[in-house]
């Protein structure tokens, strides 16, 4: 079994002056950076929890980082059966459930790729792959809560 590490570094960049002084006081405002990338993430909370709504919060990134599995999983089996992909997308959505002490948990992300291929007559193939990907996706197996799709294919 081979084992592989991510790295990434998140830095808050949101001190106004006084730090963390009052819970109103600071900016949620923090930055991604990884090694060896040039571009680095612009991240917030979301505004529900008084972040600032033109940055990125965890809560997007994870389930874009669930779309993004997926899809690079359907890109490969796809190639792998011999279905060429001209297109592809996907409107993620998660469901995130907050208890009355502030804690909370996604319950479900539901993934919806529309999907191009080249051939009509293997688009019953490419929508059965999604099914395959749901079942290698290393971050969709990662989670306790369930990865729905519902794929389009058109050629």
């Amino acid at each position: 079994m081979k084992q592989h590490h991510f790295q990434i570094t998140t830095a808050w960049t949101g001190n106004r002056g006084s730090g963390t002084a009052g819970y109103t006081g600071y900016s949620r405002n923090h930055e991604y950076h990884a090694p060896a990338k040039g571009a680095v993430i612009a991240g917030s909370s979301s505004p529900e929890f008084r972040g600032d709504a033109t940055r990125y919060n965890p809560e997007e990134l994870l389930v874009g980082a669930i779309s993004s599995c997926h899809m690079l999983w359907v890109l490969h089996l796809c190639a792998d059966a011999g279905i060429v992909v001209t297109a592809y997308s996907d409107h993620a959505a998660g469901e995130m459930m907050e208890h009355p002490d502030g804690s909370g948990e996604f319950t479900r992300v539901i993934l919806r790729p529309h999907m191009t291929i080249a051939d009509p007559a293997r688009i019953g193939d490419a929508t059965l792959l999604h099914d395959r990907a749901r079942e290698l996706c290393f971050l969709a197996r990662s989670v306790r809560f369930p990865v729905e799709h519902q794929p389009v294919v058109t050629a």
